[in-house]
């Protein structure tokens, strides 16, 4: 009898084993297996680059699906040595444990239909999940990575192939569960003014995704007011509304479908702005 439980025990814990094992490949199991080069890089005044930060909805979180894998020649990311490849999702791989679906290639893809076809685009991924804009401002390592300096650092590599042309923003989440929650639109205001002097161009456009509606914490709300504030006071900013996209079950992160339709999204805001 005691020998029949001893099995019973393996069975359930191989089980249990099996179960992880999968909704592991569940997640990671449309992932590239091979990175693409670019090996004609467009000549500088051709490539636009664009640089995406923020925490985890704007790194993604969503379910990574074979539509998302599927490369355009025009639309380029980096990886995790710098060098220049053609974008598939994920875009972001600072977090390999958690990285999923982010809206960057559904911005490119969206974003080449409204520009000239001699023009490429460059994303650059920045974002890192959990992050509150003051550890932004300050420079903070959060999950490894020292946030302003790496954005720093991607932005010089952007400029050496490009021009940078826009920031895409999201973040704020762990800004509404603090008591600094009332100081997010003086933050936001000098954040953009650094990222910008980083790059050389205090009028360059910033688009920012608002925090979903889905969340029981009322604070996602007010971040959103701050947001909306700042849009109205800096011509060159814009806010993509969110309100109707659906979350993944933990009624944090935006699902896949979500982050196809905000980069869409990102990428008319932008068109409105630059025009």
């Amino acid at each position: 009898m005691p020998t029949k439980k001893i099995l019973l025990s393996i069975l359930i814990l191989a089980m249990f084993s099996w179960c992880n094992g999968q909704h592991k490949d569940d997640r990671t199991q449309f992932f590239p297996k091979v990175e693409l080069p670019v090996e004609n890089i467009p000549k500088k005044q051709n490539l636009w680059v664009f640089i995406l930060a923020g925490q985890s909805n704007m790194a993604g979180r969503g379910l990574v699906e074979p539509q998302d894998t599927v490369p355009n020649t025009r639309v380029y990311t980096i990886n995790k040595q710098g060098d220049m490849i053609y974008a598939k999702e994920p875009l972001h791989f600072y977090e390999p444990s958690m990285s999923g679906l982010d809206s960057g290639l559904s911005f490119g893809k969206s974003l080449i239909k409204h520009i000239p076809d001699s023009i490429s685009v460059l994303i650059i991924p920045t974002a890192v999940g959990g992050s509150s804009i003051s550890q932004w401002l300050n420079d903070s390592i959060h999950r490894e990575v020292k946030l302003f300096t790496n954005f720093k650092e991607k932005a010089e590599l952007g400029m050496r192939f490009g021009t940078v042309n826009g920031i895409l923003w999201h973040q704020g989440e762990s800004d509404a569960k603090t008591k600094e929650a009332p100081l997010y639109q003086i933050k936001l205001s000098e954040l953009f003014y650094q990222f910008r002097k980083i790059i050389m161009n205090q009028e360059a456009t910033v688009v920012i995704g608002q925090l979903g509606s889905y969340s029981t914490n009322p604070m996602w709300s007010k971040i959103n007011d701050h947001i909306k504030y700042y849009v109205s006071t800096d011509p060159n900013a814009g806010m993509i509304n969110t309100q109707d996209l659906k979350e993944k079950g933990d009624k944090v992160h935006f699902n896949s479908e979500a982050q196809r339709v905000m980069g869409e999204r990102y990428a008319i805001e932008f068109m409105k702005i630059h025009n």
